[in-house]
């Protein structure tokens, strides 16, 4: 079957956007193409700085003829209505049109054919289509032109046709841009015209013109490449996997090379040398041991004649100036002392509404010395990391590398005389910053973590300016599942109300306290749905765990939840949640009769006929004062087990015992037993939560 290949050639593609470019381009062209009635076999989509290329593979030769139907209005609906429809239709009389009967009435249904067209004239209306409607982040014109594209757009290659013959070029025009089977090579290396005719040629003729068109392909040449000169001078590189994707989207003929530069400016925390490197030049560094070495790893877009020297050295120059100015920072900051620098945010606004930086910083370090205590810190050490964990924001090495705030105030107290834990904590505060991110262990660290992301939360709660929707600009969805991390990884038996509490203290001058601390704890609630979503867990059975109130040990919240689905695996959780379902959807039909909370008094053992009410009391009973007893133990198995108990006495219930009864009194009765069914569950969870 035929293959269609598709290239757009223009100057250079931002690397941010190429991936996402390649994805766009496939999904528009194969859902046009499949909208049109033209099935294929196979696609996939490439981008290189200069182009985007797509080959649709198994194409037929035309699209198949289709019928179409479509509604009309009602028989007997007005003259208007008819000829209207007949005009949609393409119809002359309503006599073409057949009656379609339906419960609601018979109605005109007109059927027309459309015969299949050649899939080429398919190609060139949705090529250009595509290409005019492109979803760019930023698009440019140029010349006197309509067309927007992320760079001026310079060819367009579109062929189509099978193995065994030539393919024809699918001609449409854009912008005066025609289509052709013309492409170009390498801009410097092989800058000559290249005709191509299918994909099959169109790769290894890119290669022969120093064009390497998949970017996964480049990837492993520069990280292969990398490696091994690595090896070749005794160091080990240092992987970046974000670095690797944005350098393959600067180069079309990847080109690795090795630079070096002084050993003097290794005096500069390697944190820092390896942000400017790589932010700057695109560079990866090199390390011997688990210090960086004095090279580097470059990648060029041309094999140049002298073998690279003057690339290597022009980088070179440009890593000296950076790393120059990296070195005079670091030996400023080092002049001052941290507590010095921390002064200067008395003049920094952290927000409006919440006072100075040196505002925020005294309510983290009152917060972080009362949390000390709950996670077996020292409060002295606490209360010191906290007051310094700002200070590096007001440091030059920071003001020009942001990337490395708490490091390097971490790296200035430990040169400062500052205690180890105190030093590790205003790095650590920052984390977790992400889910990949790991988490602080030490306890002056969780402290001081756990302090100022509590601090930001209920700062932000007390204002009103909490997350919607899809917009967080102060981010505190990460800072709330940042404390979920904290505690959860650290096993921390903390009371989020109570803290939350403490922390509305430091707010006390904005009067926006009441009903704070509950509606931020269920924002925790969401968040750890989050968290335990991502891990498998059913993220219904923390709404049943949360459903209980006072829910704020989330430690003890996530074993709730384990055990309750343990439980729920199991053949007795499964048929007692179902004999749960059918009490209550029984209970809630006969309430809406009687009242809210007519049954909720204890069933009355002498209105008890059957052998089956007495034993689900008992049973009940038993498995209620079992499970409160387990669950105020943390024996959460334990309370599960009990609850097992009740599947056969509650199966053997509803099996042999009528619940609505002909006598009014047994009737209710046997509805009490169901509603102490009810409340004997909510010792472990609210099972109307769980779903199924």
């Amino acid at each position: 079957m035929p293959d269609l290949l598709l290239e757009l050639l223009s100057e250079e593609i931002p690397a941010r956007m190429q991936a996402r470019a390649a994805d766009d381009l496939k999904k528009l062209v194969t859902d046009a193409l499949v909208e049109a009635g033209l099935t294929y076999e196979g696609a996939k989509a490439f981008a290189t700085p200069r182009r985007l290329a797509l080959t649709v593979q198994g194409l037929p030769g035309r699209a198949p003829d289709r019928k179409e139907e479509r509604k009309g209005p009602r028989v007997g609906a007005p003259e208007q209505a008819l000829s209207g429809f007949l005009k949609a239709a393409g119809l002359s009389s309503i006599n073409q049109a057949r009656v379609q009967h339906d419960p609601k009435g018979d109605f005109y249904i007109a059927i027309t054919e459309k015969p299949g067209r050649a899939t080429p004239e398919i190609v060139a209306e949705i090529v250009p289509a595509t290409i005019r409607a492109f979803p760019w982040p930023k698009s440019m014109k140029w010349g006197s032109g309509t067309l927007r594209w992320v760079r001026p757009l310079q060819s367009i290659v579109c062929t189509f046709g099978t193995h065994n013959e030539d393919p024809e070029i699918v001609p449409f025009d854009v912008d005066g841009i025609a289509s052709g089977n013309v492409t170009q090579g390498h801009r410097f290396l092989a800058p000559g015209e290249i005709t191509v005719k299918r994909f099959d040629d169109y790769v290894p003729s890119l290669e022969k013109a120093k064009i390497v068109l998949d970017p996964e392909r480049r990837r492993e040449i520069i990280l292969a490449d990398a490696r091994d000169l690595a090896l070749a001078n005794g160091l080990e590189l240092v992987e970046d996997e974000a670095l690797l994707h944005e350098v393959s989207g600067l180069v079309e003929w990847p080109v690795v090379l090795t630079g070096d530069f002084d050993e003097s400016f290794l005096d500069v925390p390697d944190e820092v040398i390896r942000t400017t490197i790589r932010a700057n030049q695109k560079c990866f560094v090199l390390k011997k041991g688990e210090r960086l070495a004095n090279k580097f790893i470059l990648i060029s877009n041309i094999e140049a004649s002298d073998g690279g020297k003057a690339v290597v050295a022009g980088n070179q120059r440009v890593v000296r100036a950076r790393l120059s100015d990296a070195k005079f920072f670091w030996e400023t900051d080092k002049k001052v002392p941290l507590e010095e620098r921390a002064k200067k945010l008395e003049s920094i606004v952290f927000h409006e509404k919440l006072g100075t930086q040196h505002e925020r910083v005294e309510r983290i370090a009152k917060l972080a010395r009362e949390i000390a205590p709950l996670v077996g810190a020292d409060p002295d050490k606490a209360e010191r990391a906290a007051r310094l964990a700002k200070a590096d924001l007001v440091t030059e090495t920071v003001g020009e590398f942001p990337e490395v705030q708490g490091l390097t105030g971490h790296k200035l107290a430990l040169l400062q005389g500052e205690d180890d834990s105190v030093a590790a904590a205003i790095e650590e505060h920052y984390k977790p910053a992400g889910l990949g991110d790991r988490v602080p262990t030490r306890p002056v660290s969780i402290a001081v973590a756990l302090a100022d992301k509590l601090d930001t939360l209920v700062g932000f709660w007390a204002i009103d300016e909490k997350p919607t929707g899809s917009k967080d600009p102060f981010a505190l969805r990460r800072a709330a599942l940042g404390v979920i991390r904290i505690v959860l990884d650290n096993a921390l038996r903390a009371n989020l109300l109570t803290v939350i509490d403490l922390v509305l203290d430091g707010f006390l001058k904005i009067d926006a306290k009441a009903g704070l601390s509950p509606d931020l704890l269920a924002f925790f609630a969401d968040r750890l749905k989050v968290q335990l979503r991502e891990q498998g867990a059913r993220h219904d059975l923390v709404d049943a765990v949360f459903s209980l109130g006072n829910q704020d040990d989330l430690v003890l919240i996530v074993r709730r939840v384990e055990a309750l689905a343990a439980f729920l695996g199991t053949d007795d959780g499964k048929n007692l949640l179902a004999g749960y379902k059918r009490a209550t959807n029984i209970l809630r039909i006969e309430e809406k009769k009687d009242g809210e909370g007519a049954f909720d008094a204890a069933p009355d053992p002498s209105l008890v006929r059957e052998v089956e009410e007495s034993d689900l009391i008992v049973a009940l009973e038993r498995a209620e004062t079992a499970a409160l007893d387990a669950v105020h133990r943390e024996a959460f198995e334990e309370a599960m087990q009990a609850l097992s108990e009740l599947r056969a006495p509650v199966d053997a219930f509803f099996d042999k015992v009528t619940v609505n009864a002909d006598q009014p009194a047994l009737r209710h009765n046997r509805l009490k037993l169901l509603a102490k069914l009810r409340a004997a569950t909510r010792a472990v969870a609210d099972f109307s939560k769980i779903e199924g």
